[in-house]
């Protein structure tokens, strides 16, 4: 089995920008990987306006925001390609942005994850890999979990922070995941409503009081008590972690962050056992109120991996996915998303027909 040198192409609901990898995977035994580049590319305040309503227009817009956006991601790849003068390219692996994720509808749709992709780059492209577990009656995500069961090998447990917490675990000789519940894309709102595009390192959080009223309100959210595979959208955000917040908007918006980062504290602590070797990654992690909150509640090791680890994991995974698709070696997990069997997913376009 030869070796792959990929490109993996990643964003998240947290709009923080377009994560890319160039990796070489290898196997000797089992899967080797080494990051060779790696770089953010940051949204323009036009995209992250759109791309952060888009799950409110219609759906013919969404195939016209989809034609614009497939060719702004193309020319993201081609600046990482002629920035690091990558040469030896076997094909791009790219997740797209989530338009879309209603698996309860049966409805997915990640744009950026068109032809054109291919045909702008001249690069063999690997994509869209949720729509086809969402047709055989799975939640489309996470799609994480396969990845880290190959290339993470010392752990049992993965949390990952970025819009949304998940997590996935071996239990009972099976690999199960799902997601948690909001992280950044709440923690993220927030801090803009008072002039932040963030909260640095939960400072904000960390001035704020908690609001009990507020904490119980979404605790007792029924999702929380749902059994997985179950995973979540923007759409369950507006519709009900956003109302709940606005219901406790005449409390100072610090106190709002902190009770807020009290219900992730809660929610990650219910999901994990108490000898779990637990590896966080995703931009929260950067988030040192969430964190020690984290350790001081939990009786699980909880490890913080390097840098690149932390914000380019997911570019990686999905890289990595490319891979086990390419050589047609199941990618999505019925035990992770519920769908009706394990199989490979995604899309191949090839320049060479």
């Amino acid at each position: 089995m030869r070796d792959f040198n990929v490109i993996g192409v990643m964003s998240g609901t947290s709009l923080d920008g377009v994560d890319l990898v160039y990796v070489n995977f290898n196997y000797d035994n089992k899967w080797n990987f080494k990051i060779i580049r790696a770089k953010t590319y940051e949204y323009e305040d036009r995209w992250i306006e759109i791309l952060r309503d888009i799950s409110s227009e219609e759906i013919l817009n969404i195939k016209k925001i989809d034609e614009e956006y497939s060719k702004k991601l193309a020319e993201i790849i081609e600046k990482f390609i002629i920035e690091f003068s990558i040469k030896n390219i076997d094909f791009i692996s790219s997740h797209g942005h989530t338009a879309i994720h209603d698996p309860i509808n049966s409805v997915t749709y990640q744009i950026g994850n068109l032809p054109i992709l291919s045909k702008k780059i001249n690069v063999d492209v690997v994509c869209d890999f949720r729509i086809q577990d969402v047709e055989l009656g799975g939640q489309g995500a996470p799609l994480v979990p396969v990845g880290e069961k190959y290339l993470f090998q010392d752990y049992n447990s993965f949390i990952n922070l970025g819009g949304f917490a998940n997590i996935s675990k071996h239990q009972n000789s099976e690999l199960i995941a799902y997601d948690i519940c909001p992280v950044n894309i709440i923690l993220n709102k927030l801090s803009k409503n008072i002039g932040y595009e963030y909260d640095d390192k939960g400072l904000l959080a960390l001035s704020g009081k908690k609001i009990k009223n507020l904490l119980s309100d979404l605790n007792k959210l029924t999702f929380y008590s749902d059994k997985a595979p179950k995973s979540l959208g923007i759409e369950w955000v507006n519709e009900k972690i956003n109302p709940l917040i606005d219901k406790y908007s005449h409390h100072p918006t610090e106190d709002l962050l902190n009770t807020f980062t009290h219900h992730i504290v809660e929610q990650i602590i219910n999901e994990i056992g108490d000898t779990d070797k637990v590896l966080f990654s995703g931009g929260g992690v950067y988030n040192e109120f969430l964190m020690n909150s984290i350790k001081s509640d939990s009786k699980s090791e909880i490890v913080i991996p390097s840098s690149q680890i932390i914000e380019f994991k997911e570019a990686l995974i999905f890289a990595f996915l490319g891979v086990l698709r390419y050589l047609n070696i199941d990618n999505c997990y019925s035990s992770v998303t519920g769908a009706s069997k394990n199989h490979c997913s995604g899309k191949i376009f090839l320049t060479k027909v």
